[in-house]
């Protein structure tokens, strides 16, 4: 869904929509420090990363459109991020691809997983051991990836790299 992101062309006023709300996130962490800056990136991405988890149950629909849409948005990042600064201006992705995604996509993978339990003869027992097997996934797994991430970019960011 990136590269779709990256290459369909979007009609002006849902491209001015996207710039305006990354323009809205800049105003917003305008004149954070780093300290500022990392808890902002970790709350927005560990609030993501539990939404795209635990609304899996709904049949898993919610982890799939979040997959979809993120995945074009970084696209769509990605595209006006090179045609502003160039090619090497993708190096600044680099925190997302090895750090957020991941874990972003490890929850996402979970929610979907989640929704399977609507399908096992004993639902409240499935329910019960996929909830907490996606729970202690959250926080040994997702969380500690998210944490990294945001203190690499939350530094990057704040340093204007």
């Amino acid at each position: 869904f990136s590269i779709l992101g990256f290459f369909v062309p979007l009609s002006p006023n849902l491209s001015n929509e996207i710039l305006q709300y990354f323009r809205s996130l800049v105003l917003e962490t305008k004149g954070f420090g780093v300290f500022e800056m990392i808890l902002f990136l970790f709350s927005n991405n560990s609030v993501s990363g539990f939404m795209g988890l635990f609304f899996g149950f709904f049949f898993g629909i919610f982890p799939i459109l979040n997959a979809i849409l993120n995945g074009f948005i970084l696209g769509f990042a990605a595209k006006f991020s090179v045609s502003e600064g160039g090619i090497l201006s993708l190096w600044r992705l680099f925190p997302h691809g090895i750090f957020e995604l991941p874990a972003i996509f490890i929850s996402l993978g979970l929610g979907i997983k989640f929704s399977t339990f609507i399908f096992k003869k004993k639902k409240f027992n499935s329910f019960k051991e996929y909830f907490e097997k996606s729970f202690w996934s959250y926080i040994t797994i997702i969380l500690p990836l998210l944490v990294i991430a945001a203190i690499i970019e939350g530094i990057l960011i704040v340093l204007g790299i």
